[in-house]
Order: structure tokens, then sequence, then C-alpha cells
């Protein structure tokens, strides 16, 4: 994911070319700036004077779904940010630090996006104090959607997740129904926090969250289900994003499955600048997994082979491979290798597993 920063004065312009310093080498960021005053030296720096409004420039990002950094008042970036809001499980992260870099607040996804996590890996690196206001953080207490996040699930409902909090933060118990054999341990068991319970699946009464692949009806505030498909990809170099995304698409739908339910794309790491899927793959909030060309001929399984493949990649087949080395331990194979202009693709799916232990 990209590190979208603007500035809105010489200091905060100074300010977002130091964190970039300081960043470079970890993440890719973007330095932009509305300063009047910068705009001369713009031709020379790698900080772009943003002729638009700050509105489009926000939208703009915010579909090529960058986390966002406003150095200046809180106010400029709620503005900015506000005709382009969807909901809580879509919107990017969203962060603003003062200009003299002391502070760092998250105001936008906190949990989902992760633009907690943003502030305090922020804050590491540049010594400024995070700001947090989610209530269950600065109270210590379980956050079903950080929950889900940390577990690879997707929340169905987006409305459970305010009566969850709101019994959590009353210090009332928690009931979750977890589907058997997908604990932890294997199980169906799980560490539990003080103030949850685990409960019977599948529940006999109504419970506050269920944990499950199934398409049954549950009496539960809030539904969780895991990601549990990865998409193996290759194609040849420069492929359209419309595309990949098209090919992508009638798959899952031949397949009955949705992005929703995607745990990661997978390939070869010769394709980890790809466009056309790393695009598709930040619309979607999907991570994108590569692997060498040794750790996928290392996949143990029976997989299509291709000569022409393997020389030009040095490895028989990066779809199939792929898609079961981004399943981990245990991983089965959905579809074999299916070719179309110039793309493969096959689909697996993981062995998922939870635990409610936040340590």
């Amino acid at each position: 994911m990209r590190l979208s920063i603007i500035s809105f004065t010489e200091n905060g312009k100074r300010l977002s070319e130091h964190i970039a310093d300081l960043l470079q080498k970890k993440i890719e960021i973007l330095l932009f700036t509305k300063c009047e005053a910068c705009r001369k030296n713009s031709a020379v720096s790698p900080v772009l004077f943003v002729e638009k409004s700050l509105g489009d420039w926000a939208k703009e990002q915010m579909q090529e779904k960058n986390t966002l950094l406003f150095i200046g008042a809180c106010g400029i970036a709620v503005r900015a940010i506000a005709p382009s809001l969807t909901d809580k499980l879509h919107d990017v992260p969203v962060l603003v630090m003062d200009e003299r870099g002391r502070y760092v607040i998250p105001i936008l996804s906190g949990h989902v996006g992760g633009a907690n996590e943003w502030a305090g890996y922020l804050a590491g690196e540049t010594g400024a104090e995070p700001v947090i206001t989610t209530a269950t953080d600065i109270n210590k207490k379980f956050a079903v959607d950080l929950f889900a996040k940390r577990n690879n699930l997707f929340i169905e409902n987006k409305d459970g997740i305010v009566k969850v909090s709101s019994k959590v933060l009353a210090g009332e118990t928690i009931t979750i129904s977890i589907e058997p054999g997908h604990g932890a341990d294997g199980t169906g068991k799980c560490c539990l926090p003080s103030g949850i319970r685990l409960a019977p699946y599948p529940p006999e009464v109504p419970v506050d969250v269920v944990v499950t692949s199934k398409e049954d009806k549950f009496d539960a505030s809030l539904v969780l289900r895991p990601r549990e498909y990865v998409i193996g990809l290759g194609c040849k170099k420069g492929k359209a994003a419309e595309e990949i995304k098209a090919f992508i698409t009638r798959k899952m739908e031949e397949l009955g499955i949705t992005a929703a339910q995607v745990y990661a794309v997978a390939s070869i790491s010769l394709k980890s600048g790809e466009q056309g899927i790393v695009s598709w793959c930040d619309k979607e909030g999907i991570p994108f997994l590569t692997y060498t060309a040794k750790e996928l001929q290392e996949v143990k399984g029976n997989f299509t082979g291709s000569s022409f493949v393997r020389e030009k990649t040095g490895v028989d087949n990066v779809c199939e491979r792929a898609a079961l080395k981004a399943c981990g331990d245990k991983g089965t194979l959905l579809t074999p290798k299916y070719a179309e202009n110039g793309m493969t693709i096959a689909v697996a799916k993981r062995e998922w597993k939870v635990c409610v232990d936040e340590k």
C-alpha cells in the first residue's frame, strides 16, 4: 500500500520530506503540497504541487486505495475527504499530523483500514505521539472489527459491529460461536480474553458473533466469514488492468465467490510490479503475494506443466503452484490452470483458523 502525504505550508512540506527520507526504503511514499510558496520549486522537487481542488485530489487518492496523511489541521482533512466516504469497511486509512510533527491522529478507518496501526508506526518512526480516540483501544477492550481483520475474516453485516462493541464497552460478556475445526489449535477451541465466552456451534440461542463459512442463517448480531480462496495468476507483461479484471471476475462468477472471500492473489516474483494485477488487488484491498521460481518449484502436487513457461520463468507452472503456495501448509486446488489470451488463472482453497486471543 502507498502512503500519500499532503502539506499546506513550507514547514509541512519539509516535514513530509523528512518522513519520506525516514521511510523511503520501507514503503512507497507520494509527496504533494498545496503550499503556494512552494509552487516555484515544484519542477525540481519530489513534492508535487496540487493544482486541482483538495477534494478532487483526495477522491483520486482514495480511489487508488492510498493511505492519506494530511500535515495540517484536522478540519482541512475532514472537509477534503467527506464527499468521498463510503463505509467503515471500505474507506482507506486517513491520518493527520501537525506541521511540527508532535502528534499523529487517525481520523478514518482506524481498525479495518489500519489507521490506528499506521499512527503507531509513524509515531515510532518520527517520534510523534499517536492520538488514538477509538473507545475499545483507549479502554483496552476487545475490538471485533480488529479481530476480524487479524484473522482474515470479512464482515457480512457491518451494522453488527456497533452492537457488539457497545456490549464490550458496557462490560457485558460477548458470546462467539466458531465453526468446529477452525480454532487456532485445530479443535475449535480458542484462548479467550476476559469478557469473551465461546458458545456451541451451531448456536442454539442468540449469540453476539458467529464465525463460519457456511451459508446457514444464524441469530447473531454479527456474522464473520473467512477469506478462504487464493487466486493464482500468470500473464504476459503489460496486460491491461481492465483485461485482467475481467478475467478474474469471470472466474470468480463461475465459482460463485466474491472478492470479499479472496485471501490473496499469488504469482511469481517476476510479476510483482505487473500493474494490471497490482491495480486490481489495490482496488479490492487484497494482498498480492509473489514467490521466486525456486519457491514455486518446491510446491508439492501434480500441476499442468509447460516447457514454454519454464523457459521464460524458471518454473513449469505459475498460477497453480502460486495459489497453493499462498495457502500455507494446507490448501486444495479447486480449479486447474485455465489459459486465455496470454493470461492464466487457478483457484485454491486454504484451511482457515481463528483465535480470539489478542495478546
